[in-house]
């Protein structure tokens, strides 16, 4: 249970221990942290890559590790902590245009479930993908994009989500202006057959991720991101999870030239599944080349 409970903790700490070391090799010379609001050598500021990075159809390669602990989850009010593995890459068509990939991996520790179900205490659950046509230059600060989203059944067990491929639409609205980045990421995904009932394999999901962040300078920003979902096969206040919160972070560059982003989230689930958390502490770090 406290190795679930500390994972997130555990992560930045873990990531934060391996830049300092990388830091600490370069020349007693060497800058070891840019925190200014200059371009170094290597590159754009910590503010101006925060700002991309919070663009989730931002022209920038990051790969980010998410974590999220689901507390008073499952009926024997457990721990839930779920590692997501999420690279971003962008591929450029022309000079105009860009394909935006997501790639979404859940590493999933699980509590019992039991008397309700037999569970696993780890593993993997179905990698959602994204692809998202997008101008490369916003317009008066906007920038939209649309693609695919796709299901793909990586579940080690049945527990952690369905066997069952699935497919929808994607769209993502961003408004980018000063210190300001605001905007919306929405998904819908079927599931391309399996079997009804309880325990059925077939799923109908809903996700839409709202987000607004100010960023001070410095690579310092705070925000809110929360993750709003709704299963349509379930009815009534059952199918919607709805968390309130907020997040804080900040860029850094090690050495001047290896930039990371750290942040820490808290948000409180105000709808909720009969068995869904009650909060989540989200940590995420990602490293941006």
């Amino acid at each position: 249970m406290s190795r679930l409970i500390t994972l997130g903790a555990a992560l930045l700490a873990f990531t934060a221990y391996s830049v300092g070391a990388r830091a600490q090799s370069a020349p007693p010379d060497a800058p070891v942290v840019n925190v200014g609001e200059q371009p170094s050598d290597s590159g754009e500021s910590a503010t101006d890559l925060a700002k991309k990075l919070q663009n989730p159809v931002g022209d920038l390669y990051s790969f980010p590790f998410q974590n999220n602990t689901n507390f008073n989850y499952g009926p024997n009010k457990g721990t839930q902590d779920i590692l997501n593995v999420q690279p971003v890459i962008p591929i450029h068509i022309n000079e105009d245009w860009n394909i935006i990939t997501r790639t979404i991996l859940p590493l999933i520790w699980q509590p019992s479930l039991q008397p309700s179900a037999n569970t696993v205490p780890f593993g993997t659950g179905p990698i959602t993908f994204s692809a998202f046509l997008s101008p490369k230059n916003p317009t008066n600060g906007w920038l939209w994009a649309v693609g695919p989203v796709f299901q793909v059944p990586t579940i080690s067990d049945k527990t952690l989500g369905s066997n069952v491929w699935g497919a929808g639409p994607t769209a993502a609205i961003v408004y980018m202006k000063g210190p300001w980045v605001a905007g919306a990421l929405a998904n819908n995904v079927w599931s391309l057959g399996g079997t009804q009932g309880l325990g059925g394999t077939r799923y109908n999901t809903f996700l839409v991720q709202p987000f607004v962040n100010y960023n001070f300078g410095g690579g310092w920003y705070v925000g809110s991101s929360p993750i709003i979902t709704a299963n349509w096969l379930t009815s009534g206040n059952n199918a919607w999870t709805l968390p309130l919160g907020a997040l804080a972070g900040r860029v850094v560059k090690i050495g001047g030239k290896l930039p990371v982003n750290f942040s820490l989230g808290a948000y409180y689930n105000a709808l909720r599944p009969e068995f869904g958390s009650t909060w989540q502490l989200r940590t995420q770090v990602t490293l941006i080349f």
